[in-house]
């Protein structure tokens, strides 16, 4: 994959390093770098076993990202100025990094050579981080999360849904994490190379239900012991960190912090249907002892559960809609050209009104999400809203992969238009329970 960055306008240029933020997050002369020389060398992430994890100083409390003020009742759906800087950042790696390598990473499922370092580079994860611990952010940013989930979804979501779980992982940290915690995990996010992390919740179950977990923890002394198995985790025999959600007994559904080098934990690889480049597989959990400190949050009731779900919901809702943007383009372009019995198939109504309707599910798919997004970033109530977002997602995403099959008729059956691609992918939010986290 090559990441050509002279391609970049000078304009942009001008606009990016002009930002205070590209400053303030340090990736200023990374990116003059990538604007004037070429992409860095891909790296290989550091073996799960190998990474170790350690506190850097001890913080006297937790650090917590505010909610953004609420302004005046005004519906404003034009992004900020920041907000547009990011997502002209995101688009461009969408258009040139992820899209090109979207046919090969499905292939193989697996990313091609590079492409977690050269998303690394885009430093989102710095985002997630508050500037007390050697990241960027300092306010709640769920909107602006959602915006770039969607042109990374745009660009491939397979390859999105890989880049953005340590994303998730970091954001929970930040959330829910005690000052222990966030001093030894939270902070390797900001560093150059961010650990691969993944949150776990699914289980391989028919009807599962993400309040209802057969994966058991156990109180054992002064710490807890793990048994179950998790599925269709991302990043599930490359990451470095997991959130793993189990049952405790005598409580209710809890997370914790599990390393990948912890004894009795097994993982493997799973082929699927969609969402290939992610690398979802399985993660075995037998006996393995835990210390009271992996308990996120360090205490009973410190996690809000339903919200951590929630959020995860919002994330596929917003790679869902990137994906069904994706989907309409591709479908106008192709049936103008596509001429039948003289003339563009475009001009039969049928087929307008299909792609017409594509177009109306997005939209509806985007304000709900957005809605749903902005009342998370405000400090509100957003359950019902997430609920709504991700129930119209599931099924208008599906729907919009099936008609865009159809739209491309025999071609959409083939693997040399990505639409099939993108029908598989969006069936991944009828089965895909957390992994992500906004």
């Amino acid at each position: 994959m090559s990441f050509d960055p002279i391609a970049q306008s000078l304009a942009w240029l001008n606009r990016f390093s002009q930002a205070d933020w590209v400053h303030k997050l340090g990736i200023f002369e990374p990116a003059q770098k990538v604007a004037y020389v070429g992409a860095r060398e891909g790296f290989k992430a550091a073996s799960a076993a190998a990474r170790q994890f350690k506190s850097v100083q001890k913080l006297l409390k937790p650090e917590r990202l505010p909610a953004q003020e609420k302004k005046a009742d005004v519906f404003d759906l034009n992004p900020t100025e920041e907000q547009q800087m990011l997502r002209d950042m995101t688009q461009r790696f969408a258009r040139e990094a992820m899209r090109p390598a979207a046919h090969d990473s499905d292939a193989k499922a697996a990313p091609v050579e590079g492409f977690d370092a050269q998303f690394a580079e885009l430093g989102l994860a710095q985002f997630a981080v508050p500037e007390a611990l050697g990241g960027a952010a300092s306010e709640a940013w769920e909107t602006t999360q959602c915006l770039a989930a969607e042109d990374l979804g745009h660009g491939d979501m397979g390859l999105a849904v890989r880049a953005l779980a340590p994303v998730g992982v970091a954001n929970a940290l930040a959330r829910w994490g005690t000052s222990e915690q966030q001093d030894k995990y939270l902070r390797a996010f900001a560093s150059d190379k961010p650990p691969l992390a993944s949150i776990a919740i699914c289980e391989r179950r028919v009807a599962f239900d993400a309040k209802e977990l057969t994966t058991r923890a156990l109180v054992n002394g002064e710490g807890y012991i793990l048994n179950g198995e998790k599925t269709l985790v991302p990043l599930a025999d490359e990451a470095d960190l997991y959130l793993v959600a189990a049952q405790l007994v005598g409580h209710g559904p809890c997370v914790f912090i599990v390393e990948a080098n912890t004894p009795g934990l097994t993982r493997m690889h799973e082929s699927t249907m969609g969402v290939r480049a992610a690398r979802t597989g399985a993660i075995k959990l037998e006996d393995v002892k835990l210390p009271a400190d992996a308990l996120l949050g360090g205490e009973l009731g410190v996690v809000n559960y339903e919200e951590l779900v929630d959020r995860a919901q919002l994330a596929w809702c917003a790679l869902a809609i990137g994906a069904g943007q994706a989907v309409l383009e591709y479908t106008i372009e192709y049936c103008n050209d596509r001429v039948a019995f003289g003339e563009p198939i475009s001009n039969r109504q049928a087929v307008a009104f299909m792609i017409a309707n594509i177009g109306i599910e997005v939209e509806s798919m985007r304000l709900l999400t957005w809605r749903a997004a902005a009342r998370a970033e405000a400090g509100l109530p957003f359950h019902r809203e997430a609920y709504l977002a991700h129930l119209l997602c599931l099924e208008k995403g599906m729907e919009i992969g099936t008609n865009g099959v159809q739209l491309l008729g025999g071609h959409g059956f083939t693997k040399e238009h990505p639409v099939e691609r993108w029908y598989r992918d969006l069936m991944a939010l009828g089965v895909m329970e957390g992994g992500l986290c906004l």
